[in-house]
Formats: C-alpha cells, structure tokens, sequence
C-alpha cells in the first residue's frame, strides 16, 4: 500500500491525498508535478527512474475498507530538496 506522502520532497509543497498534482517514482518519491517538469525534467534525482500521477486513494466507503479511514496517508514529510546543477549533471551522462 503506498505511503501517500504529505509534501514535495523538493519545494515542501503540500501533497494531500487526493492531491492531482502529486507524482511518485517506483520508489515512492514524492514530488509535485511543477518540480517534475520544471526541475527534474521528468527523472527520479533518486533513482533515475520516472514518474507517474500518484493514485487517489477513496475518503471512506472503500471496497473490503481500503480507503483513508482505514489506511490514513502518511505524516511523515520527507524534505529533500534537489542539488538541481548536479542532477542536470546525471541528466547530461
């Protein structure tokens, strides 16, 4: 189950659940879609991997209780901003 991470891992910005603008990677970093386009030119600083729209998981009345009220989004916000010169450096390889 995805963590559904609270933040852009680059600006801080706030990710809510059902946020539309939030991206993640294989790996679950979390990042706005601004930062993705804007500064990572759509490559994972982490993993080098892509990115993909993080899917919305449903308020309540989930099928088998799969939603936010069984399964909160995570509070743990994870603020890493991005050297950009470098990761245009690994973009550049």
């Amino acid at each position: 189950m995805l963590e559904l991470r609270p933040n852009c891992e680059h600006c801080d910005k706030d990710l809510a659940p059902n946020a539309e603008d939030a991206m993640i990677c294989s790996f679950e970093c979390t990042f706005c879609l601004d930062c993705v386009k804007n500064v990572l030119q759509s490559v994972c600083p982490n993993c080098a991997g892509g990115f993909t729209q993080r899917p919305i998981r449903p308020e309540r009345h989930g099928r088998n209780e799969n939603d936010l009220v069984h399964y909160p989004a995570s509070t743990t916000r994870h603020f890493r901003p991005v050297d950009v010169a470098k990761h245009l450096d690994l973009l550049a390889i």
